[in-house]
């Protein structure tokens, strides 16, 4: 038999806050976190909005920023969520075999250097209209910084957790866009079921809040640009929704074997159930339209978990606010559930806390533990106009109790990866 896998830490740094129960009191109360741009002068995009972490440094944590200084905001955001979770977890005071302690993080690449390499483009137009590649190079080699140049790998934030937590075990990292950190905790949970470890440490953590990734997600018209009320952009499944709203940040939660988790006496926030994981096989940065791969893997995810349809309590949805993301994910709920889909609560925390891209399925299944915990589901704000298209309980605008025994968080990312992830209250 597969061993049982459940959630014994949890941390996160959002543009909401650093602490659960300050972000999960917030986010109950129908709070957000998007604002104006204030790490670099977007005044002359499209996108003028975001939401960032604010006034937080690793201090936070007991760990020295300068130690960290060659490092990017998402490596920071990776250590302050994992020290967060583990501390939560107890199992630092725990004898762990560091060879069954493993990390898998679905990270996303480091900040990008946008001052630096303006630097460099000037000195290569220099005196003309064509680049000088010999200026060009030459200018990175007297700026760039090779430490800092390694930190913009994708691989190194796992790299920082394995060293700061002594963990020997498996050790790796995928970014699947939108979809990475909850791939991560499917995988990690496949990676404790099959007895090669007891323990890891999972999550994701990313920033696309600088000038190249808000540039990218506007030319592909991905990004709303409702700048005159930033608190109102993000309005997943509203009829006037017009592209989601840039997050950044990190969640992650320590993941154990039922049996190791019981012998120390762990508390248990819940168990991992089912997972699912489909492509769509269709465009980069198109869904199919018929939410194939959506259906196919919520129907994996479920069947994984062993559980009937009436099973489900409440849905955590991706509900980017894009206008075709948000229409299908209802569709493919409809096709799995049927007429149930109409009985169950579905919401979208990204109203409230943007998207985080590859961070975002993590801090939503963080989400989804705390609303077994409580009993609570957050809403999915600024839904005023349905759409007809989407006519799902989408908890418009304010919490709501529900038994929830049993929840569903979905992750679609650009390139067609869908994850789909079942977590159940604990019952031994």
């Amino acid at each position: 038999m597969r061993r049982r896998v459940v959630v014994t830490g949890i941390g996160c740094v959002t543009p909401l806050g650093t602490e659960i129960d300050t972000v999960w009191r917030r986010l109950l109360a129908g709070e957000s976190g998007i604002g104006t741009i204030s790490l670099f002068d977007a005044s002359n995009f499209p996108t003028k909005i975001s939401a960032e972490v604010r006034n937080w440094d690793l201090s936070d944590v007991g760990e020295n920023p300068e130690d960290w200084k060659y490092q990017g905001r998402h490596t920071h955001f990776a250590v302050g969520a994992a020290k967060k979770a583990v501390a939560d977890s107890g199992i630092e005071d725990t004898r762990v075999d560091p060879r069954r302690f493993g990390v898998y993080t679905g990270s996303g690449e480091g900040q990008q250097d946008f001052e630096r390499f303006t630097q460099m483009m000037t000195a290569g137009l220099a005196g003309g209209d064509t680049l000088d590649l010999a200026k060009f190079i030459g200018k990175g080699l007297e700026t760039l910084h090779p430490i800092a140049e390694l930190e913009q790998e994708p691989n190194m934030p796992v790299g920082h957790l394995a060293s700061l937590f002594g963990a020997e075990g498996p050790n790796m990292n995928c970014l699947t866009a939108c979809a990475a950190s909850s791939q991560a905790i499917g995988e990690a949970t496949e990676i404790i079921r099959r007895g090669e470890a007891d323990v890891m440490l999972s999550g994701g953590t990313h920033t696309m809040i600088h000038p190249f990734g808000v540039t990218g997600f506007n030319l592909l018209t991905a990004l709303s640009t409702s700048n005159d009320e930033p608190t109102k952009a993000s309005r997943p499944f509203d009829r006037d929704r017009d592209g989601f709203v840039l997050g950044e940040g990190a969640g992650m939660v320590v993941l154990e074997s039922l049996e190791h988790a019981k012998a120390r006496g762990a508390k248990i926030y819940g168990e991992i159930r089912g997972y699912g994981s489909t492509a769509d096989a269709f465009r980069i940065t198109d869904t199919h339209p018929e939410g194939r791969g959506a259906i196919s893997c919520i129907k994996m995810a479920l069947n994984d978990a062993q559980l009937g349809l009436d099973a489900i309590h409440y849905i955590n949805a991706h509900g980017t606010s894009t206008v075709v993301n948000d229409r299908v994910e209802t569709l493919a709920i409809k096709e799995v559930f049927g007429q149930r889909a109409y009985q169950i609560p579905v919401s979208s925390t990204k109203s409230m806390m943007g998207h985080l891209i590859a961070a975002a399925g993590a801090t939503e299944v963080i989400f989804c533990l705390l609303a077994i915990r409580d009993n609570m589901v957050p809403p999915t704000t600024n839904y005023e106009n349905p759409d007809p298209d989407c006519d799902l309980d989408y908890v418009p605008n304010q919490s709501r109790e529900v038994n929830c025994e049993n929840v569903l968080t979905n992750s679609f990312g650009f390139g067609g990866q869908n994850i789909a992830l079942v977590l159940g209250q604990f019952e031994d």
